[in-house]
């Protein structure tokens, strides 16, 4: 029988009552935008304490770690935890992609920095300006992405390649080798999550209304490029991306 292959998502927030209800959580969520047919696809809640057991994270392929209502710069037991875990998958050269906090705690476990982004909030359809490698792989060159974030990654160090940035962030993705990609945006949203999202952070008076009216604008104005992304992110976990973007850094 053929094995199959395995993933991981570690799950880094509380599924939220909405999308237990309409999607069945975020793993399923993260499973439309990144599965195919035959794998095994596990979660891992790491915002409470779960974590792969030493025998087992050798089963894997690839993981997934997500956003977060967390800082990816704080100093909560689980964020060190992940951060200690992150490290060793590194070390293990296991395939990591990195969303959102996943990116920004991705960057802290390679010795970058993140912290509160320089020009604030940015949620919304979001055109991101990938670099030369990611060109090789026909991405548009004004990549639209959804986000929603107020923190970012501020530094890395000389050995991470940075593939996109946008007009408000400077570190919109980034690689290591051919095993560790961020991604700043939330390829995994959809437009209907992020509207979601947006109307709990007005409730919680953690934007304001105009943030809100920017929101639905942009929403108006542009669609992320779902297909694209899914296409990139898939082919990232699972290897078939060109051999010039595999290439691993000196």
């Amino acid at each position: 029988m053929e094995e199959k292959n395995k993933f991981a998502v570690l799950l880094c927030a509380e599924d939220s009552e909405y999308v237990k209800k309409v999607y069945g959580g975020y793993l399923k969520v993260f499973m439309d935008l990144l599965e195919e047919e035959g794998e095994v696809w596990d979660v891992y809640r790491v915002s409470k304490g779960e974590f792969p057991a030493d025998d087992v994270v050798q089963i894997y392929d690839g993981f997934v770690v997500t956003g977060s209502c967390s800082d990816a710069h704080g100093d909560d037991a689980w964020i060190n935890n992940l951060v200690a875990f992150l490290k060793r998958l590194h070390e293990l050269r296991k395939k990591v992609l990195g969303i959102c906090f996943g990116h920004q705690v991705l960057s802290r476990a390679l010795g970058g920095k993140s912290g509160r982004a320089i020009n604030g909030w940015d949620i919304g359809v979001t055109c991101i300006h990938p670099s030369p490698s990611l060109n090789t792989l026909l991405v548009p060159p004004h990549f639209p992405v959804i986000q929603c974030h107020r923190d970012e990654v501020l530094e890395l160090p000389s050995f991470v390649e940075v593939l996109a940035r946008s007009e408000k962030t400077g570190i919109e993705m980034f690689r290591c080798g051919d095993h560790i990609m961020g991604i700043q945006g939330h390829p995994e949203y959809t437009k209907d999550i992020l509207l979601h999202l947006v109307d709990r952070l007005l409730q919680h008076n953690l934007i304001l209304k105009c943030h809100a009216e920017a929101v639905k604008a942009s929403l108006d104005a542009r669609e992320p490029d779902r297909h694209a992304w899914e296409r990139l992110c898939r082919g990232f976990l699972k290897g078939r991306l060109s051999p010039g973007f595999q290439e691993e850094l000196a």
